[in-house]
């Protein structure tokens, strides 16, 4: 049994370094916010199932993503933007250290809540191909 989930941890390791390597900045962020989105999942099952350590460290990871995610804001970009999205990932953050304290699903709910926000706006702007941009480039010239 210990193999088999050796080997599995092993597979998705090699399969997210793969993602990884490919990925362009915004698949990058795309692939961020959903991974808070699935630890804060995760992190609402362990709070139902009273597993403290696991929820514990399930919002541990999903705090360090939004900290990446905020370490990651272009300040050279629209400040009015950069400065909301500063902000709402310090309260975001704030508040599952707060669920952490208090076991409280509604909290995760909430910043589950204004993730998904986030994502359906990046999901939005998703960047133009380069093929594409090399050919109305090439239009220009």
């Amino acid at each position: 049994m210990y193999a088999a989930k050796s080997a599995l941890a092993q597979y998705k390791k090699i399969n997210t370094e793969s993602a990884l390597e490919g990925a362009s900045p915004h698949q990058l962020i795309q692939m961020l916010i959903n991974g808070a989105l699935d630890r804060l999942s995760q992190a609402r099952g362990a709070i139902q199932r009273g597993e403290t350590a696991q929820k514990g460290l399930l919002i541990g990871k999903a705090v360090s993503i939004l900290g990446g995610l905020q370490d990651s804001l272009d300040k050279s970009a629209d400040e009015q933007i950069t400065d909301n999205l500063d902000n709402l990932y310090d309260y975001m953050q704030r508040r599952l250290l707060e669920a952490n304290l208090k076991n409280d699903v509604a909290m995760l709910d909430e910043v589950s809540g204004l993730l998904l926000t986030i994502k359906e706006g990046w999901d939005g702007i998703a960047p133009v191909p380069a093929p594409i941009i090399e050919q109305e480039q090439a239009q220009i010239d």
